[in-house]
């Protein structure tokens, strides 16, 4: 049941242990059980959240996959030189070189 569990947090993300329980057709105190083995081997996050969901005070134990490194952002680099700057500074290291 924890690779089931592994494998819902990492196709969903984040979620709570009764979005857990509901999507893998599990009792919430089986979940929370396997989601204490799985903090305890250091393979997800877990933390006690309040939510209002229409209004209604919802609590419940939010998890997530630890060591989570989002994806590199695209675009040009912090001090990456661009266009004509670019091209006038290689041509000034070539006559260094």
């Amino acid at each position: 049941m924890n690779t089931s569990i592994l494998q819902f947090l990492r196709t969903n993300g984040e979620q709570l242990d009764a979005d857990i329980a509901k999507a893998l057709h599990m009792t919430k105190p089986q979940v929370l059980n396997h989601i204490a083995e799985l903090s305890t081997k250091g393979e997800v996050i877990c933390c006690r959240v309040t939510r209002f969901v229409g209004g209604k005070k919802v609590e419940g134990v939010s998890c997530r996959l630890s060591a989570y490194v989002p994806p590199k952002a695209t675009g040009p680099k912090p001090g990456a030189k661009r266009g004509a700057a670019a091209a006038a500074a290689t041509s000034v290291e070539a006559y260094v070189a």
